[in-house]
């Protein structure tokens, strides 16, 4: 039998037989990319598995998190804020105090982001060896 002679499997075969493309494809695919890039994020994913366990002040989450600056914090904790996953609480005091926390949508958030945390942390070896041996590769082409 020739390829031309195999019937195609339709969009919606495919969609069925993949959950990935039935999430992605399902009501607004647009709105669940949206998210997806949010709760994705290098930035939201160490800030969630902080906040799930006590509140944060701005300045704790900044020494706590290596390697991002303050402008980066700041967007990542208001789109958290806009998304509902963390709460901003501002206290009448002087000097003014602002604490984050999660909301329960964030903390629903958090058992995934710690699974994919610890996934990463007990393969990161095994990928840095990949990436030294692809990149060695390539400088030997």
């Amino acid at each position: 039998m020739r390829d031309q002679d195999v019937p195609e499997e339709s969009f919606t075969d495919r969609v069925a037989a993949s959950p990935m493309l039935h999430l992605c494809n399902e009501g607004d695919p647009e709105l669940f990319r949206s998210i997806l890039d949010r709760v994705g994020d290098k930035w939201t994913l160490i800030i969630v598995g902080l906040l799930q366990q006590r509140p944060h002040r701005f300045t704790q989450l900044l020494n706590a998190i290596p390697g991002i600056s303050r402008r980066m914090l700041t967007i990542s904790l208001r789109s958290l804020e806009r998304d509902g996953l963390i709460q901003r609480e501002a206290f009448a005091e002087v000097p003014p105090r602002v604490e984050y926390r999660a909301t329960p949508l964030g903390v629903s958030l958090s058992e995934p982001v710690i699974a994919l945390a610890t996934w990463v942390s007990e393969h990161k070896s095994e990928i840095a060896a990949r990436r030294a041996a692809v990149d060695a590769a390539s400088i030997d082409e």
